[in-house]
C-alpha cells in the first residue's frame, strides 16, 4: 500500500484498468505518462473480475491518497470505478474525485457473475466514450448507461473495444478528455459554481 500523501491542483490522474489489466501498449499506460503523479489501481487477480473486490481496490487507493482525483477507467474498470463512487456516496464518505472518464465500459449483462451492478447518477462530471463496434457493449447500451450515470456521451465510431488491439496506444484525445474534466472542476477549487457543465449526449464532433 502506498503511503498517504497530500496532493495539489491539478487533479491527480488515477487509471482503472479492466479485465487482464492494461499492457504497456494500452492508452491507459500512455496516459499515465502524460500526467505527473499519476497512479493506477491494482487488482489482486486481473483475470477474476469481482465487482465488490475491484471497487474496494479503487476505494482503498482513494482513501490512502489525498485528492483531488480524476479517474480514467476502461472496460470492467468502468463498472468498478462507478460502483466505488456509488458506495462512497451511500456511506457518506468524502469523495475527492472531481471527474471520471469512462472508456468502452463492459456490459454489466456480460459480467453478471461478477456482482450486481446498478448504474445511478454520479455526483461528479463524467464523460463516457462508446464505440459502434465494441464487442463488450453495444452502442445503444453505452448511450443508455451514460444517461443513467449522468455522463456526457461520445460516440467514437468504429473503434472496437478502444484498446491496444484496436489501435489505441498513444491517444491524445484521452488526454483532452481528462483536461476537459479538470477544466470543468477548476471553479470548484475556489468554492465557486462551475461556469459550465458537461451535458449528456454531447456529439462526438464537439470533442
Amino acid at each position: 500500500m502506498s503511503s498517504c500523501k497530500t496532493s495539489s491542483w491539478p487533479p491527480r490522474l488515477v487509471t482503472v484498468p479492466g479485465l487482464h489489466g492494461s499492457e504497456g501498449a494500452h492508452w491507459q499506460t500512455w496516459l499515465e505518462r502524460q500526467f505527473a503523479r499519476s497512479m493506477r489501481v491494482e487488482q489482486a487477480d486481473w483475470d477474476a473480475p469481482n465487482l465488490e473486490q475491484w471497487a474496494q481496490s479503487v476505494d482503498d487507493l482513494l482513501a490512502c491518497q489525498r485528492g483531488p482525483f480524476i479517474l480514467a477507467a476502461h472496460s470492467f474498470g468502468c463498472l468498478a470505478a462507478a460502483h466505488a463512487l456509488q458506495q462512497r456516496a451511500q456511506r457518506a464518505r468524502p469523495v475527492d474525485v472531481v471527474g471520471v472518464l469512462f472508456v468502452a465500459p463492459a456490459s454489466p449483462r456480460k459480467f453478471g457473475f461478477a456482482g450486481a451492478f446498478e448504474a445511478t447518477r454520479l455526483a461528479v462530471p463524467s464523460i463516457l466514450v462508446g464505440s459502434e463496434t465494441d464487442p463488450w457493449m453495444p452502442l445503444a447500451e453505452a448511450r443508455e448507461l451514460s444517461q443513467r450515470l449522468g455522463s456526457a456521451f461520445v460516440n467514437l465510431g468504429h473503434a472496437g473495444h478502444i484498446n491496444a488491439a484496436a489501435g489505441f496506444g498513444p491517444w491524445p484525445r484521452a488526454k483532452y478528455f481528462v483536461d476537459t474534466l479538470a477544466h470543468c472542476a477548476a471553479p470548484l477549487r475556489l468554492g465557486e459554481d462551475a461556469a459550465w457543465r458537461l451535458q449528456p449526449e454531447s456529439p462526438a464532433a464537439a470533442w
